[in-house]
């Protein structure tokens, strides 16, 4: 029987913690017990293009990091929703950080969900949580990982003199998570999986 697997793109300019973003997905996985890879692309984009990195979280073994078709994807920006947009699969979800994109999606076949994600870290303290807010909406809109579970992790990115920044992101995570209307919210994705936290 094949695992249950889910393919996930998430999108930006260097400097928004795109890659940050799929680490906090990929490590709350993987102490679930469950199978993961995250691939980040670095080169051009930091100097103003689209970085990217893909997660992809399965119950089984996964044979290959590479994502064509995402189930997920999140656009941190207006390069990264045009160049992603089109590529979730039909009945896949799409992310969008509405602060920074104006676009809308033409889609009428995938779930989409506008996230004011820098104006929430603002109001918050700092612009620089907006990616902590976005996984908060993620988790929320896509039920794959416990909104608990990922805040806990958040222990693992702030240590030492950082310590005092963890429950601001788990503050902001939540805010995140409350963004999305309750009856929008998906439960567990991988059902059947223990996850503590």
């Amino acid at each position: 029987m094949l695992g249950r697997r889910l393919e996930i793109i998430i999108a930006g300019f260097g400097g928004q913690g795109v890659m940050v973003m799929g680490q906090l997905l990929a490590y709350t996985a993987m102490d679930a017990g469950l199978h993961v890879t995250w691939m980040p692309s670095y080169g051009p984009e930091q100097r103003g293009g689209t970085a990217n990195c893909t997660v992809v979280i399965s119950t089984g073994d996964i044979a290959s990091p590479i994502v064509a078709r995402p189930h997920v994807a999140v656009a941190m920006n207006t390069p990264s929703f045009e160049k992603f947009e089109p590529r979730v699969v039909p009945h896949g979800v799409l992310l969008v950080n509405s602060t920074l994109v104006p676009e809308r999606s033409h889609r009428t076949d995938i779930d989409v969900f506008y996230v004011p994600a820098v104006e929430v870290a603002a109001k918050l303290g700092t612009e620089k949580m907006a990616n902590v807010v976005m996984v908060g909406a993620l988790a929320a809109a896509t039920g794959v990982l416990p909104l608990k579970a990922l805040q806990a992790e958040l222990g693992h990115f702030f240590e030492g003199p950082k310590e005092k920044l963890i429950d601001p992101n788990r503050r902001a995570m939540r805010h995140g998570f409350g963004l999305i209307p309750r009856e929008d919210r998906h439960g567990p994705y991988f059902v059947g999986v223990t996850i503590s936290g």
